[in-house]
């Protein structure tokens, strides 16, 4: 497991990190024109303003697309093998992307309604990850 390439924080993303330490979901939203951004970043992709607050995000949402992973990338994954990975559409209008659990991957379809929970990486980041709602 350690050898699994773990989140880098680095000032943009510090902060969302840190929160799912917390067991909290945050994303961006943008104080100048209101748009809600995730991944986190220096200015708003609508607008382009270096004025963003961090909004609390629900921990509900729907599959927008996922993919099954049958052959790992690396030897620290082959374990997991196979796998989900889904984009998720979260109630704020951010999209998400992460890894679904407790979900055989024939089960898995568009629109599923799953919810966000956290699981310990091996480094001791919390990880968001997605199960059936």
């Amino acid at each position: 497991m350690s050898d699994k390439p773990m989140p880098r924080p680095n000032a943009d993303s510090a902060p969302f990190w840190e929160a799912c330490n917390r067991g909290d979901l945050i994303h961006q939203r943008c104080r100048a024109c209101g748009h809600h951004q995730f991944y986190p970043r220096a200015v708003c992709a609508n607008c382009q303003s270096d004025d963003l607050a961090w909004a609390e995000t629900e921990r509900a949402g729907e599959v927008y697309s996922f993919t099954v992973v049958q052959r790992a990338p690396t030897k620290a994954f082959r374990p997991d093998a196979p796998y989900v990975v889904v984009l998720v559409d979260l109630a704020d209008g951010v999209r998400m992307m992460m890894n679904l659990r407790d979900c055989e991957p024939d089960a898995v379809h568009i629109g599923m309604k799953v919810r966000i929970v956290f699981e310990q990486g091996s480094d001791g980041q919390a990880l968001p990850q997605a199960v059936p709602a």
